[in-house]
């Protein structure tokens, strides 16, 4: 499993960062999709190797915080929300206060290099170490400086506030403001492109996929362990896996149709039921069905279709027969259609609380699993001047001992295969280091630490 140490972290600095040119205070509603989502902080961070003397012999880890936070002053100018304060409305509801109260910074030290970083198990090395704790505003960072000279940069952000998607756009942006370039692409906060149409329209059906959290029970007492892990898979076995789910189906279908059949061969045949998730981004459907370019709108954009099946059917099944099942309940989700009548169902039941029915824990409905394709995370575009990252990945123990939560993104290595994140009981994650063909391999450095070039680390550990 590589190399596992006891490190330590030491806090230098702290200082709240704001945006360099002042901001006019004022409120940005949260839109209908925002609303769906409770209060939820969301991690991710980014590793960087020592760069050599002879690269840039001034490039100090003082340096390089000075320049994380001049350019983070630039680019706030421009993704002004991350700066500000969520606060409840009289309603009840969130609203997002752009005050650029300013973003947290932390600068640290750990006593750990990074090739002795077991980056496999989050839980020890990332989480309540390297991975800020978000106290106040809508994002902190925190970067670490490693006894090695590399250096450990990550974030936490409220998911109320925004998506991956919006949230990779700012950290491209950050990046290319610290390298003095000019922005790829400006944020739009164009919360129109969201409102509800006048009548509203939607389909019953929403209403199995989302519920009111006043009507969820509280949790069981006996809580399930959850643990997280990251992995990477080759592309040879993610090609395999695809071939496997049939003809026609992604690589995301195929791998959703492996996990729900191992969650489902992970418990006890008492449980009748197994629900299976996926986060679908409805800016592309929502685009072709308006004519409007969501492509830098900023918020939450997303949907999460489930299906349920029962465990006895998941394991009599063909892989194929799976993916065909999951096939038919994502691509009845993936339409603009759906996503007009998503907010258009929440604007009926405003203001009331609603939550993700397969992030809750109700009573029959039996394990539960969550896919959120990270596919589009630009790790290697988070540059700040020193080199790009050698691994980045998401961080997302989500609080749900109820579902699982799995998101694959692209590797550093650039090769085609997958880095993929796992928060899941540890009966679950047990069985995912078993099973066969497809190997979920744990993340080592010998892995991310090796020229992009070298093959080798493409064998199966059969």
């Amino acid at each position: 499993m590589g190399i596992s140490k006891v490190f330590r972290v030491t806090v230098k600095a702290k200082e709240t960062v704001a945006a360099i040119l002042p901001v006019q205070e004022h409120w940005l509603q949260l839109s209908n999709l925002d609303l769906l989502l409770p209060p939820l902080d969301v991690g991710v961070f980014f590793c960087y190797k020592k760069q050599s003397a002879t690269a840039n012999p001034l490039l100090s880890f003082a340096a390089m915080v000075r320049t994380l936070k001049a350019a983070l002053e630039q680019v706030l100018v421009t993704y002004y929300p991350f700066a500000g304060e969520i606060v409840v409305n009289s309603l009840g509801e969130s609203e997002l206060l752009c005050n650029d109260r300013g973003v947290d910074f932390i600068e640290a030290y750990a006593d750990v290099e990074l090739a002795e970083l077991n980056l496999y198990d989050p839980n020890e090395s990332v989480e309540a170490k390297l991975m800020p704790k978000k106290k106040k505003g809508v994002l902190c960072v925190q970067a670490t400086e490693l006894k090695c000279g590399g250096v450990v940069v990550a974030c936490t952000f409220d998911h109320r506030v925004a998506d991956a998607y919006s949230t990779n756009m700012f950290l491209v942006a950050w990046a290319e403001t610290a390298r003095s370039k000019p922005l790829s692409r400006l944020p739009s906060f164009r919360r129109s492109f969201l409102a509800p149409r006048r009548p509203g329209s939607y389909d019953p059906a929403i209403g199995n996929l989302y519920l009111p959290m006043s009507s969820i029970p509280p949790p069981s007492s006996a809580l399930t362990e959850c643990v997280n892990r990251i992995y990477y898979i080759t592309a040879e076995d993610i090609a395999l896996l695809q071939s496997s789910a049939g003809k026609g189906r992604t690589k995301l279908e195929a791998f959703t149709a492996y996990l729900w059949r191992l969650l489902a061969k992970s418990f006890d045949q008492k449980e009748k039921k197994c629900r299976m998730g996926v986060v679908i981004d409805g800016r592309s459907r929502l685009a072709a069905s308006t004519n409007e370019s969501m492509e830098n709108y900023f918020g939450n954009v997303l949907s999460i279709p489930y299906g349920t099946s029962d465990l006895k059917v998941l394991l009599e099944c063909e892989l194929s027969d799976v993916a065909d099942d999951v096939h038919a309940w994502v691509s009845a989700a993936a339409t603009g259609e759906h996503f007009l009548g998503l907010i258009d169902w929440v604007e009926s039941r405003r203001p009331e609380a609603l939550v993700a029915s397969i992030y809750c824990e109700v009573e029959g409905s039996g394990p539960a699993c969550l896919v959120s394709s990270g596919r589009g995370f630009p790790v290697r575009e988070v540059e700040f001047g020193w080199g790009k990252p050698v691994f980045g990945s998401y961080h997302f123990p989500w609080g749900s001992s109820a579902a699982g939560y799995v998101m694959p993104m692209p590797s550093p290595r650039e090769n085609g295969d997958w880095v993929v994140y796992v928060h899941a009981m540890r009966s679950v994650v047990e069985l995912i280091e078993e099973e066969k063909p497809v190997v979920f391999q744990p993340l080592t450095a010998e892995y991310y630490l090796a020229p992009a070039e070298d093959n080798t680390m493409h064998g199966h550990c059969y």
